[in-house]
């Protein structure tokens, strides 16, 4: 199967999932099931979930022991995109063509609609990784991934920067943090339920890193004249050709990480190639 059907078919494998997960909207309290619906069903491309999903390949896993976490993990991704659009963050309007949460349903049915689905997240973790300890260690290191030291730093230095005094290294720590850790938190945990060694599972977690900050550049390189009035991105500390030069370094060194996988991670390289070639 070429790259372009993998991720059609994953991503069909994965909203089908979520589907079962999400309360319907005829359920009471209908506004907040509306609202986190909508958040999860606006088109999102599923990248963390079928990166797991494709980490546990490697091992022969079976899809049903993975897609539990990998939908939390999509689950937890929404709840950021919902709050980072907020008024007090980045005050978005749009988000995939469509409203924002806040925008469609009011800043306080979103902010809880994010709340939901991060407590949504963990309540499909602690219930269907049926394995105790696994499920404690997914959980601790969902938990990392996404606290004042992952996701949540990341966001707090974006959202704070001084234009005047702002320099690279925030900018990777904005990348490796908000963007990266949830990137490659989902490979670790693709390999953790796999029953990897821990030599394996750190091969699999440095790939995500590298390709997590790679994806940033990218999604940088594509909003640059969106962005132009911000200057907290790539282009604009290195311009437009180094950072297409800094995306295909970060890939190439990610890309070495799968070496001792073989065939096996065919796909991985894929998505890592595809990761810096994408038009959206």
């Amino acid at each position: 199967m070429n790259l372009k059907g993998y991720l059609s078919a994953k991503k069909k494998i994965v909203d089908s999932k979520l589907d079962k997960y999400m309360p319907k909207e005829t359920e009471y309290p209908q506004i907040i099931h509306e609202a986190v619906r909508y958040s999860v069903f606006s088109g999102g491309k599923r990248l963390r979930p079928i990166l797991m999903l494709a980490a546990g390949e490697i091992f022969l896993q079976e899809e049903r022991i993975l897609l539990p976490a990998a939908c939390a993990i999509e689950l937890i991704h929404n709840y950021s995109l919902v709050h980072d659009d907020l008024p007090a963050m980045d005050n978005d309007e749009y988000r995939r063509g469509r409203l924002t949460s806040h925008k469609k349903f009011g800043e306080d049915i979103a902010i809880l609609a994010g709340d939901a689905l991060l407590t949504i997240a963990f309540e499909i973790l602690s219930e269907e990784v049926k394995d105790s300890k696994l499920a404690l260690r997914v959980i601790n290191l969902i938990s990392k991934a996404i606290g004042t030291f992952g996701m949540i730093g990341g966001q707090v230095v974006d959202i704070s920067w001084d234009k005047d005094k702002a320099e690279l290294p925030e900018l990777e720590f904005v990348c490796t943090h908000k963007t990266g850790a949830l990137i490659a938190v989902s490979l670790r945990i693709g390999a953790v339920l796999s029953g990897a060694t821990k030599r394996e599972e750190e091969a699999l977690y440095e790939y995500g890193k590298l390709i997590g900050i790679a994806f940033q550049v990218k999604d940088d390189i594509l909003d640059e004249k969106l962005d132009r009035e911000k200057g907290f991105n790539y282009p604009a500390f290195l311009g437009i050709e180094e950072s297409k030069k800094r995306a295909e370094d970060l890939i190439n060194k990610a890309l070495v990480k799968l070496d001792g996988f073989g065939k096996r991670a065919d796909i991985l390289r894929q998505i890592a190639k595809f990761i810096i070639k994408r038009k959206e």
